[in-house]
């Protein structure tokens, strides 16, 4: 909490939105402990991230091409990312990254119960922000993308679906199960680098019920 407050501080006296965002407010709502902070501001992630980072002292690391810096403090990490539109040119690229609004930058995740944000400058503290019905999928307990290119822009969203949906006993939204089956029929996961598919299969095994998340994940083929 005391980091937070530095960085709505912080907000206020650049004069720019500040938000916490994605995995922290839905462990929040579903009233479980997460102690990752990811902040979203609209304006300059990384100029803040410099100012964040001359009060708590801790090490920095700058993304220039993406607009992100990190923060590692007593051996947890800090994100800081400006807001931002995303696209691809082709399946498993890397983004191409333009600035946008808190909208944009939720509606480039990877689902509805991952794209909400709570506000924590002065004049929004404690909003939520859920353009995109995650409240609503968070309490009914459904995975659901939040457009049809999702899988393709980044098919290792594939395996977090599946990871979700185990680790929080989450039904696949019907028509996102359908994506997720034609894109692995389609082959997408085979334009991912070796690398980034091993770290997936890792967090597999790091779930409470890797051998579920396995069998889950094989029914896709």
């Amino acid at each position: 909490m005391n980091i937070i407050e530095i960085v709505g501080t912080i907000a206020d006296e650049l004069k720019i939105k500040a938000y916490i965002v994605g995995g922290s407010v839905r462990d929040k709502l579903l009233g479980m402990s997460n102690y990752d902070l990811d902040f979203v501001v609209e304006g300059d992630g990384i100029k803040f991230a410099e100012v964040l980072n001359k009060k708590l002292k801790g090490r920095l690391i700058t993304y220039k091409a993406f607009g992100t810096a990190t923060i590692e403090l007593k051996g947890k990490r800090i994100d800081v990312v400006t807001a931002r539109k995303e696209s691809y040119k082709y399946p498993a690229a890397y983004p191409i990254v333009k600035p946008g609004a808190i909208k944009d930058d939720l509606f480039r995740r990877d689902f509805t119960i991952n794209a909400m944000a709570l506000a924590i400058d002065k004049k929004g503290l404690g909003k939520l922000v859920d353009f995109y019905g995650g409240q609503k999928d968070l309490t009914k307990g459904v995975i659901r993308v939040l457009h049809d290119k999702s899988f393709m822009d980044d098919p290792t969203r594939i395996f977090r679906a599946v990871r979700f949906s185990v680790r929080f006993g989450f039904k696949i939204e019907p028509h996102t199960k359908k994506l997720m089956k034609e894109a692995v029929l389609d082959g997408f996961l085979g334009e991912v680098n070796a690398g980034r598919i091993r770290k997936e299969i890792e967090l597999f095994l790091k779930e409470k019920n890797p051998k579920k998340c396995l069998d889950v994940f094989s029914k896709l083929m």
